[in-house]
C-alpha cells in the first residue's frame, strides 16, 4: 500500500502545475464573463424572481463543473495515450524498473489517477468554484441579498449528490471503454506513435469491408453500443432523468432535496445496465490486454525504445 501512494505521489510531483492551470486559467477567463455577460430566460415564461438567484447559482455551479470535467478528461486521455513510454525520453525508466515497483501497480496507480481522481476533482472544484462565481454574476443583478439568504446547506447536498453519482457511474463509464483503452495502452507500447494508427486504420477498414460485404457493420455497432452505455453510466436517461417538480420561492429546498434520491435511481438504471454480458466480456478482453502491457514492462522491451 505504501509502494502505489507513492506512485499516486509521483503523479501529483509531476502534474500539479499543469493541473492547477488547467483550473485557474478558465476560472480567471471566466470571471469578467460573468460581470459583462447577458443572462436571457423565457420572454413567454420567465422565472419567478423569488428563485433566480438559485437558478443561476445552479446554473454557473453546471456550467463551469462540466467545463472543468471535460478539460480533465481530455487532458487525461491524452496524458494515459503515452502512458506506456513517458519514462523514455530521459531514460528514466531504467530507474523505475529499478525499483521495487510491482508492473501492475506502475501502470495501475496513473491510471487510476488520470482517469478516475483527476476527473473527479475537476467535477468538485468546478461545482464549488461555479456557487462562488455566481456571486458575480447575482451581484450584478442585484440579488446578492437573496443569494446570501439561500438554502446552502440544500445546495451543497445538491453538488455531494451530483459528485457521488459521477464517483460511482466514471468506473461504470471506464468499464464499458476499457478493451479500446487498454488496445490503445499496448498498441502504443509496442508501435510507439504508429500504434493509435495502425488501431484507428484497422478498425475502420474493418468497418468499411463489413459494410461493403453485409450492408452493415457489427464492429460499428458494437463501439456505438460501448459508447452509448458509457455515455448511460454517468446519467442514465431512463431511470431518474430530473424530477417533475416545479421549482417555487416555497418548495426550493424540497427541490434540492430530492438530489439524493435522483441520483440513486439513475445509479440504478445504470448498473441495470450489466445485466448485459457485453460489459463484463470487455472486461475481460481488458484484462488480456492488461496482462500484454505488464508483460511488455517486465521483459524490458521499454529500454529498447
Amino acid at each position: 500500500m505504501n509502494t502505489f501512494r507513492t506512485l499516486l505521489q509521483r503523479e501529483w510531483l509531476q502534474n500539479r502545475f499543469a493541473w492547477s492551470l488547467m483550473v485557474l486559467i478558465p476560472l480567471v477567463l471566466l470571471a469578467p464573463l460573468l460581470l459583462i455577460g447577458d443572462v436571457q430566460f423565457d420572454a413567454d415564461n420567465p422565472p419567478p424572481a423569488s428563485v433566480m438567484p438559485l437558478l443561476l447559482t445552479l446554473g454557473s455551479m453546471a456550467g463551469v463543473s462540466t467545463l472543468l470535467t471535460l478539460i480533465a478528461l481530455v487532458a487525461s486521455a491524452f496524458t494515459v495515450f503515452g502512458l506506456a513510454r513517458r519514462d523514455h525520453a530521459d531514460r528514466s525508466v531504467e530507474f523505475w524498473l529499478s525499483l521495487p515497483v510491482g508492473h501492475a501497480q506502475h501502470f495501475a496507480a496513473p491510471l487510476l489517477v488520470h482517469l478516475l481522481l483527476v476527473p473527479l476533482a475537476a467535477l468538485a472544484l468546478g461545482l464549488a468554484a461555479g456557487a462562488l462565481l455566481s456571486s458575480l454574476l447575482v451581484a450584478r443583478l442585484g440579488l446578492l441579498g437573496p443569494w446570501l439568504a439561500l438554502p446552502w446547506l440544500d445546495v451543497v447536498q445538491l453538488a455531494g449528490a451530483i459528485l457521488l453519482r459521477a464517483a460511482a457511474g466514471l468506473p461504470l463509464a471506464l468499464l464499458w471503454l476499457s478493451p479500446w483503452l487498454l488496445l490503445s495502452l499496448l498498441l502504443y507500447a509496442w508501435l510507439k506513435r504508429w500504434g493509435p494508427v495502425v488501431m484507428v486504420a484497422s478498425v475502420g477498414f474493418t468497418i468499411a469491408v463489413e459494410e461493403a460485404y453485409r450492408g452493415s457493420s457489427s464492429l460499428a455497432k458494437l463501439i456505438a453500443s460501448q459508447l452509448e452505455h458509457a455515455a448511460h453510466a454517468l446519467v442514465h436517461p431512463a431511470a431518474g432523468m430530473s424530477p417533475q417538480l416545479e421549482v417555487t420561492d416555497a418548495n426550493i429546498a424540497q427541490v434540492l432535496g430530492m438530489a439524493p434520491s435522483w441520483a440513486a435511481q439513475n445509479l440504478m438504471g445504470s448498473i441495470g445496465d450489466l445485466a448485459s454480458p457485453l460489459p463484463w466480456l470487455g472486461a475481460l478482453v481488458a484484462a488480456v490486454l492488461f496482462f500484454g502491457l505488464v508483460d511488455w514492462r517486465r521483459r524490458g522491451a521499454a529500454t529498447l525504445g
